[in-house]
């Protein structure tokens, strides 16, 4: 189910067993922290994050009896599916107990979370909840509400750029309202632009890797540019982009393995080393080759290109290197 079916769900009462997942960690962590206030657990529960993950733990918890007549509320977030048996059990053990309740929170950055809904169904006395992107719309709402909640006089459009700013990460939103608001004073776009760290080198290097993965990049280029990014800023950064999955190409191709540090001189963090490789093997030397030559010719049509005519110029660079990949 989506998120305002579920919240008429929770008019009526709160389901037993819940796997949240989408693209929203935002709201994940909003409706988690719904269930600790509401059933009063943050004292009882527990909680497994990620690496902290131990099924005989969690099995132990749910099938205690709860002391002082309180609840059992577990919580589990991580990016690695719990085995199908051991989810049954736990949604079995959920809905075995009125005062248990159990909830996973499924980060889908490695893997779709696809195939856990078959355990969550209402037959089994479970739900599962997706959630999106928000829209401006919604998200301006949501902070509308958090800017009251906390006392910050900020105005539509200074939200509405914090937004943009932030490439629509509430998480990030809503952390940086907290911040703002111990200025104790109205806030304004000229006040968001001096005081909120921009997102768009992150953007940036997320347009980079779908392009390689030939998704849509459209509407991530405009809100680079939106956002005031130059296009020769762009194109430079896609340039260096690719040079560094050239070199990785090339090193895995002569060692049979990856290693950031020999590669750049420095070490990447796990996940993005890996990142990296994997979009290295997918693509061929031949089409890393004709990418270069196109970079260089889009390079130099931009340099001879009137100022109005770049930004098209550089949407038609971009969308042209995935017909290469």
């Amino acid at each position: 189910m989506y998120q305002r079916e579920f919240d008429q769900r929770l008019k009526q009462a709160f389901p037993k067993a819940v796997l949240f997942y989408g693209l929203d960690d935002y709201m994940i962590d909003h409706y988690m922290e719904v269930y600790k206030t509401q059933l009063d657990a943050k004292e009882s529960m527990l909680t497994l994050y990620y690496d902290e993950w131990d099924f005989q733990q969690a099995k132990g918890y749910l099938s205690q009896t709860s002391l002082f007549g309180g609840t059992n509320l577990l919580i589990v977030k991580g990016d690695k599916k719990i085995p199908k048996k051991e989810l049954d059990q736990l949604i079995v053990l959920a809905n075995k107990n009125a005062d248990n309740y159990f909830l996973y929170g499924f980060d889908e950055s490695k893997t779709s979370a696809k195939s856990l809904q078959s355990s969550f169904t209402e037959k089994k006395g479970g739900v599962w909840v997706r959630f999106f992107e928000p829209n401006i719309r919604d998200g301006m709402a949501v902070l509308q509400q958090k800017a009251i909640k906390i006392g910050l006089d900020i105005d539509h459009y200074a939200l509405q750029h914090l937004m943009l700013l932030l490439n629509n990460n509430m998480a990030l939103c809503v952390n940086e309202l907290d911040k703002l608001a111990i200025l104790g004073m109205k806030v304004t776009s000229k006040d968001v632009d001096r005081l909120v760290y921009s997102t768009a080198p992150l953007a940036t290097e997320q347009l980079l890797i779908d392009i390689f993965n030939k998704k849509a990049i459209t509407e991530t280029i405009t809100k680079l540019l939106d956002l005031g990014e130059d296009e020769f800023d762009l194109l430079r950064a896609t340039q260096y982009f690719v040079n560094q999955i050239f070199l990785f190409h090339a090193y895995i191709k002569l060692n049979g393995h990856v290693d950031s540090a020999a590669i750049l001189g420095y070490r990447l963090p796990k996940q993005i080393e890996e990142q990296k490789a994997q979009l290295a093997l997918k693509v061929k030397s031949a089409a890393l080759l004709k990418i270069f030559e196109h970079l260089l010719e889009g390079e130099l049509e931009m340099k001879k290109a009137p100022a109005t005519q770049r930004e098209v110029l550089l949407y038609s660079m971009l969308i042209k290197i995935q017909s290469y990949l």
